[in-house]
């Protein structure tokens, strides 16, 4: 194919390109694709695949036209890319030119973002603390406790009983806002611990006093956050009738109660819970180290970076620090002051991204790589959430799209090169408290550690009750300005994995056509409040990166 380019822009990584396509190159890829699918046509009058060339051309002619130019307009592309040597940042922009004629020559105007060359990393004299973590047999007691106490013993209490704090009431319910009933509001045999803060503000203490067979009226006003916009910040009565009146006692923590669950034995049973623990104090090992190697990094390193990336990785910052600010007591304060610190939150984003190519490239010079039966896996780990032809649908789908690959290796491909420059680090080891590495982790604001992935929900019924009563906001939060940014500056995942150094075809997705080419939660019931992530744990995962 012959194309002539011209270069119409060249600043800093932006580059724009006049790509200029014969008719003849068009014409020829239309007469092609008439061969190809002449045997397919069918037509009264003429055998299977006799149909004339000049017939098939009149019925698909423009469909036909169309799809030669957009493959010659990726050909080209392709071309461009591989003569410049371009890796691009994001999808190349596709503009054809406006008076473009069937039969006449196309220009097509290519503009795009390249990936920096990033310089030789500097990861020599690499110095961590390593804060080691002693298991707490406290904590393993207190845990016990804990599950002994959520899975109390309900007994039904004697008839005249009036409900206390920390009893169980079983009750049916129906609500009205404005005297009028809303979807979700209705339930039956709905169990609820009285001061467990699990409904509305209000509710529960209007319970308490009530005796098996009691009819109450319960009077609450909807948060101003709450999921429903039809029932935000309004007045509701609900009728309730309480069916039953339970008291509980806590569970001895024994052998029996670890058979309960599941276990040989008590010991087994802290076993179990002491090795989650060494688990999750390893995590919080790892997260430290990793946040002070990104630092690291960071000051070693500063190399100009794609604005579309950083535009991107913005954008991802502040629509989740806006979704977490929707669930604060004040959320146009939380709004306002996510506005306020925009130009805090773009330079954590042009971080991210930078750290993101950065390793990379670290990974890239110094063979880090996933292997194929690791990518493998992460396919199947992430088809297992589909069935059927949904599954097939998707493993095609990352095995076809590049892109697609790369996002789902992404996380992996990071852990690998973090774990190379561990390898290849000064450690120094000091023991520590878990108190000590969490108040240390929360206090290094303006950390931007890792690629970008995200994790979700959960969801939850309980006997036939088709709605609860909306669940409270926990207490105790931090401040929303100082949750935001810690949130926002959080890295445990990089932005996004660079496209390595190598074949051009990896990190070219296809054009966009522009329209010449080709013209071809909330909740299900109002009632329920879905609960919020703790703040400072939803917060920081939008800081990390």
């Amino acid at each position: 194919m012959t194309i002539k380019t011209v270069e119409t822009e060249n600043e800093g990584l932006k580059r724009a390109f006049m790509l200029t396509i014969p008719a003849e190159d068009i014409e020829a890829r239309v007469e092609q694709e008439v061969k190809r699918i002449a045997p397919q046509i069918r037509m009264p009058g003429f055998r299977p695949g006799k149909v004339p060339p000049n017939l098939i051309r009149k019925m698909h002619g423009e469909s036909l036209r169309g799809d030669a130019l957009q493959g010659a307009v990726q050909d080209g592309i392709q071309q461009l890319l591989t003569e410049q040597k371009i890796r691009p940042a994001f999808q190349p922009q596709v503009e054809l030119n406006e008076g473009y004629q069937p039969g006449n020559d196309a220009e097509v105007k290519i503009s795009l973002e390249a990936l920096p060359d990033v310089p030789a990393p500097n990861i020599d004299d690499i110095q961590l603390d390593r804060l080691t973590i002693e298991p707490d047999e406290k904590a393993v007691d207190e845990q016990l406790q804990q599950l002994a106490s959520q899975s109390k013993r309900w007994t039904d209490a004697p008839k005249k009983h009036a409900a206390e704090l920390g009893d169980l009431v079983v009750m049916d319910f129906e609500g009205k806002a404005g005297g009028t009933a809303f979807e979700g509001g209705k339930g039956e045999d709905m169990q609820v611990e009285l001061g467990s803060g699990r409904l509305i503000p209000g509710f529960e203490d209007q319970l308490v006093g009530a005796k098996a067979g009691d009819s109450r009226e319960v009077m609450v006003t909807f948060p101003a956050d709450y999921p429903a916009a039809n029932l935000k910040g309004k007045d509701a009565t609900f009728a309730v009738t309480v069916k039953a009146v339970k008291t509980g006692s806590d569970n001895k923590v024994d052998d029996e109660f670890a058979k309960t669950l599941g276990m040989a034995d008590l010991d087994q049973l802290k076993g179990i819970i002491r090795d989650q623990q060494v688990q999750e104090l390893n995590g919080l090992t790892r997260t430290h180290m990793k946040r002070q190697l990104l630092d690291n990094l960071a000051e070693r390193h500063d190399f100009q970076v794609p604005e579309t990336m950083v535009d991107a990785e913005y954008q991802n910052i502040v629509q989740q620090l806006r979704h977490e600010a929707s669930h604060e007591e004040d959320p146009d304060k939380a709004l306002k002051e996510i506005e306020d610190e925009a130009g805090e939150y773009r330079k954590i984003a042009e971080r991210r991204v930078r750290l993101g190519l950065l390793l990379s490239e670290i990974g890239a010079a110094n063979g880090v790589d996933v292997t194929e039966p690791e990518m493998n896996r992460l396919i199947m780990q992430a088809a297992a959430q589909y069935q059927g032809k949904d599954r097939e649908t998707f493993i095609r789908y990352i095995q076809q799209e590049p892109m697609a690959a790369a996002q789902l290796r992404a996380p992996l491909y990071e852990d690998k090169v973090v774990d190379f420059l561990f390898a290849r680090s000064k450690i120094n080891d000091r023991k520590a408290t878990r108190a000590e590495v969490e108040a240390e982790l929360e206090s290094e604001e303006g950390h931007v550690h890792g690629p970008g992935c995200g994790h979700d929900h959960a969801h939850d019924h309980g006997g036939k009750a088709k709605a609860k009563p909306a669940p409270s906001k926990a207490a105790g939060k931090a401040a929303p300005k100082d949750k935001a940014k810690a949130a926002a500056k959080d890295e445990d995942k990089l932005v996004a994995e660079a496209p390595a150094k190598g074949p051009v075809e990896k990190a070219s997705p296809k054009p966009k056509p522009a329209k010449p080419l080709k013209d071809a939660a909330g909740a299900k019931a109002p009632a329920a409040k879905a609960e919020a992530k703790p703040a400072a744990k939803a917060k920081k995962s939008a800081k990390k990166g």
